[in-house]
């Protein structure tokens, strides 16, 4: 089963049971050679979903210091596919290296995606 990193609303409760319908069950992990910061929603039905009008973003930096937290989550093929479905076209799904050492599908900052991060094992 195919692991996903989320730093922002796919941690919510209420954006899981909504794209999912279920609560995930994750673990605390970190994002290795990212920065985060924020971007404006203008999806009306992500906006309704995530309560919120400005989400978490990550940018590729290739920093082994750069750390982002979140939670790692294991979830179906079918999820997968609903992440992307919920996420907007400002976020790209990159196979990234988690502080762990496992290897996540994580969504980032499109204008800035690697094509694959460095060190991140195929799944």
């Amino acid at each position: 089963m195919p692991l996903l990193f989320s730093y922002g609303t796919l941690q919510q409760e209420d954006v899981q049971l909504s794209t999912f319908a279920r609560k995930l069950a994750g673990e605390a992990d970190a994002l290795v050679g990212f920065e985060q910061s924020m971007v404006e929603i203008d999806d009306p039905e992500v906006v309704r979903t995530s309560g919120k009008t400005h989400h978490p973003i990550v940018r590729h930096t290739g920093l082994p210091a750069d750390l982002v937290p979140g939670t790692v989550f294991e979830i179906t093929e079918e999820e997968l596919g609903r992440a992307d479905d919920y996420e907007v076209e400002a976020y790209k799904r990159v196979l990234a290296s988690l502080a762990s050492g496992k290897s996540a599908w994580v969504y980032v900052d499109a204008r800035f995606a690697p094509e694959r991060q460095a060190g991140a094992a195929r799944l």
